[in-house]
This record gives structure tokens, sequence and C-alpha cells, in this order.
């Protein structure tokens, strides 16, 4: 299976495009990467229902490429901490019960305030959906850290700011995008999803 000359990416989330762009170009692929964005007319919002990462990014793999007839990449993504029996997981996005990055983030300092330090283990895991008219392909990446006490930080998103990847010293929030990618788990989920796409 080859990878296309073009491909939609189901987020309306600028900055998953240029990180994907950037992989790409890495890579040498060639690929002109669109997301919702570009389609006026879509206007579904996929409900996100599935158990695990894999399931909910094919959903939105399934419903970009139905409704653009593109070759379609999605991600879903999300912080799993192992004190919190690998919570918030799925529920990441909206674990305060909104869809609020800051909210979220105090929601699992709180969760963990009374966890040692040497407990505070998690990995950030994200699974990459392709679907196109030659298949479909699941990959998974995780990358494995800590999670501090406090945010560090300008950078990034999420929970980015109070996430130290194994191997570092400064969370995913300090240190430069390059870096970030490098090791991000969605970074692994896109290449193992990109050596399947084109061999």
């Amino acid at each position: 299976m080859r990878f296309p000359d073009q491909v939609v990416l189901a987020t309306r989330n600028r900055g998953k495009q240029a990180e994907l762009q950037r992989i790409l170009v890495a890579r040498n692929i060639t690929c002109e990467v669109l997301t919702l964005e570009d389609f006026p007319g879509y206007t579904d919002e996929v409900l996100e229902d599935a158990a695990d990462f894999e399931g909910n990014a094919l959903l939105k793999a399934q419903a970009a490429f139905a409704a653009t007839g593109v070759a379609a990449l999605a991600d879903d993504s999300g912080l799993c901490v192992d004190a919190l029996n690998g919570m918030p997981g799925v529920l990441s996005a909206r674990w305060s019960g909104r869809r609020d990055d800051a909210l979220n983030l105090e929601l699992v300092l709180a969760q963990m305030r009374d966890v040692p330090d040497e407990r505070r283990t998690a990995a950030f895991v994200a699974a990459v959906a392709y679907v196109a008219e030659g298949g479909i392909v699941v990959t998974r990446g995780e990358m494995r850290g800590t999670i501090l006490r406090e945010p560090r930080g300008s950078g990034g998103f999420g929970y980015d700011p109070i996430f130290v990847a194994e191997g570092l010293q400064h969370t995913n929030a300090e240190v430069a995008p390059e870096v970030k990618d490098a090791r991000s788990h969605r970074r692994q989920a896109l290449d193992a999803l990109l050596e399947a796409v084109t061999l």
C-alpha cells in the first residue's frame, strides 16, 4: 500500500497538521496534508465512544474518508497515569467534564496530590488510523515518563506542562518541538503507520 499524494487529517487542529507535515518531511515523503478546515461542508462531530484509542481513531478516520473521499488519517491520544488505574485515558480531553486543558491538568494534579514521587509514572498513548481505498491500517505509540507536582513550560498543549518523558529533565512544554516530535507517542504511531503504508 502506497502513501497518497494528498491526505486529510481528521481534525481542525492546525498544530497537529504542522506536526504531521514535519514528520513526513523528515521521512522524505511528499504529501499535501489537509484538515477538516479545508472542507467547509464537513460539520459532523464524530461521537468518540470506543473503549480504546484505536477504536476512536478509526471512527474519526472512517468518517472523514466517507465525507471527503480523500485518504484519511486520524489520531486519538491521551494520558494514562498508572496511579489512577490508567485514567484519564480516552477521557483525557474532557477529564474535568469539559474540553479545557487547564482544568483537566489541574484535576489530574489534585487527584495525584498524595501520590509519592516514585509512583508518579504515566504514559502518553496515541493510536493513528489510516483509511483509504486500499484498506485500513491502525497503529499505536507510547511515550513513558513521570508526572510533576506543578506545571512547567509554556509550549505544547494539554498535559505537556506536567509530563517529563523518560531520559529527559524537561517537560514536554519546555522542550523544542523537534525534541518532542522525535520521541512522542504520536511520532511512534505515525512511524509505524508509514512503514506499513509505504511498503
